[in-house]
């Protein structure tokens, strides 16, 4: 028996209405598109539609053969820019035509950033931590400076938010005074630790949109706070990367692993030869990994200076500075 098919051509029968809502992941700065071009440009190939949006509601006027073969094309489209994070006119016209948009495969890609930028996994080691992520629960990322260790961390806590495996995303560091005093520091008790977090910040701006990270922080699907912020919680349905995880005391990281609930995966990421604690204090990232180094589901990726994806120098300085210490 042959298929049918939907008949999308313009009809003047049976008018009526519907909403279509966008997925609260869905960027709609990009889905609007630069001064509403996406939207003029699908007004403008479905004249037989009266096509209102605002915000992430699209209310959708006219036949109702018409509204059914545009929901489905919008659905697409909505797909297209949650896999991809940018959206071209080329491509909204092919998918619009009911072909498929082409876009540029990339080896060990997490996710697009802005504007379509793509995040691979550039190491060998970073490529460890991805494939780590897909089976155990917590996992150390331990290495030096610029090894992109919290940025893939980060960059696949973006990818499970969008992707619906989780419902947030927190990040934290330990608000260790290396240098500076926070009493002497200026404003508010937030610009005195915001400076600490900035680096998160940083990684952040590069997966999501202003607009949209903004408003993720704003109703708290993304958590920024200083690790003292974690005592008491119960993180669940979540990502949680604690950075800068050397600088932790013993009963401080305990009382971070402790927090994990239902549905959750944390991921500690450190450098052992960056501890700005008082020299008699030790670690509790060097604790941490000797107490659960025998427990089943933690998983500990050891980077290096192979892995420094920061400006060539800084390879440099890290085996300078390891020649030194033998």
């Amino acid at each position: 028996m042959k298929e049918e098919k939907n008949d999308c051509s313009p009809t003047t029968s049976d008018k009526e209405s519907a909403v279509f809502t966008l997925s609260a992941h869905t960027d709609t700065a990009i889905f609007y598109g630069v001064n509403n071009s996406n939207i003029l440009l699908l007004k403008n190939l479905h004249p037989e539609l009266r096509i209102i949006g605002r915000g992430h509601s699209l209310k959708i006027y006219g036949p109702s053969q018409n509204i059914k073969c545009f929901i489905e094309s919008i659905e697409k489209v909505e797909e297209f820019i949650l896999k991809n994070n940018s959206l071209k006119e080329e491509n909204l016209i092919q998918i619009l035509k009911g072909s498929e948009p082409e876009v540029l495969v990339f080896n060990n890609l997490i996710l697009h950033g802005i504007n379509g930028k793509s995040i691979t996994a550039r190491t060998k080691n970073q490529q460890k931590l991805v494939k780590a992520f897909e089976t155990d629960d917590l996992l150390f990322a331990i290495g030096p400076a610029g090894s992109g260790k919290t940025y893939t961390a980060i960059a696949l806590a973006v990818r499970s938010l969008k992707n619906k495996e989780i419902k947030k995303i927190i990040l934290s560091r330990p608000a260790v005074e290396a240098g500076e005093k926070l009493g002497f520091l200026p404003g508010d008790m937030k610009e005195k630790i915001d400076p600490y977090l900035q680096p998160l910040y940083d990684a952040l701006q590069d997966m999501i949109s202003p607009l949209k990270l903004r408003e993720y922080i704003e109703n708290g699907t993304i958590q920024i706070a200083p690790l003292a912020f974690m005592r008491g919680r119960t993180l669940s349905d979540a990502v949680v990367i604690l950075d800068e995880a050397q600088n932790t005391g013993i009963q401080q990281i305990k009382m971070f692993l402790t927090r994990m609930g239902i549905n959750t995966k944390m991921i500690i990421t450190g450098d052992v030869t960056q501890i700005d604690l008082p020299a008699q204090q030790k670690s509790g990232l060097i604790d941490a990994l000797q107490v659960l180094k025998n427990v089943k589901g933690i998983a500990k990726i050891e980077f290096d200076k192979n892995d420094i994806v920061r400006h060539k120098l800084v390879q440099r300085i890290v085996e300078a500075y390891e020649k030194r210490d033998k």
